[in-house]
């Protein structure tokens, strides 16, 4: 006699720790510069789990939108960077950071490692972000045949334009 069980037992509530935290001196719309230089100081307890990311040149960095207020976080749907003149799509469909669960996920350069100090290119995240996890990046995340929407080429567009008139 066979009992069927549910073998996919999952939590209603999980609990994150922090690993780290972000320093940086950028602050407002300079985080998202990709030129930014951070520095994110992991928790003393996790200098073995550093071991070996200096073999890589870029890290993902997972960490939680800690100014993100709850009640920014209702909308299901938005206009992308709140653009009136861009489609009302779900918020899955953007980078929004109000989003159920506020997490960011951002690729950066790695430029120096120093006991429990990692130092990083193009972090967009503010001074005492919360960091919970990073990954190294290789060839296996490469994607080459990729699809956006014609919206987000359009803020793609208007960035090009705008950092030409910038120059």
């Amino acid at each position: 006699m066979f009992v069927l069980v549910d073998v996919y037992f999952v939590p209603r509530k999980i609990c994150l720790n922090p690993v780290g935290y972000v320093q940086t001196d950028a602050v407002g719309k300079e985080i998202n510069n990709k030129t930014v230089v951070s520095k994110i100081v992991f928790d003393e307890e996790y200098l073995e789990a550093l071991q070996g990311i200096e073999d890589f040149s870029h890290l993902f960095v997972i960490f939680w939108l800690h100014e993100t207020s709850e009640k920014n976080r209702k909308n299901l749907k938005i206009h992308p960077c709140g653009r009136a003149d861009l489609p009302l799509v779900g918020l899955f469909a953007t980078c929004t950071p109000y989003r159920p669960n506020p997490i960011g996920l951002t690729r950066v350069k790695l430029l120096d490692v120093r006991g429990t100090v990692v130092t990083v290119q193009g972090l967009d995240a503010f001074d005492g972000t919360p960091v919970l996890d990073i990954k190294p990046f290789d060839h296996y995340e490469k994607t080459s045949d990729f699809k956006i929407a014609d919206w987000w080429k359009q803020i793609i567009k208007r960035k090009k334009k705008e950092e030409k008139r910038l120059r």
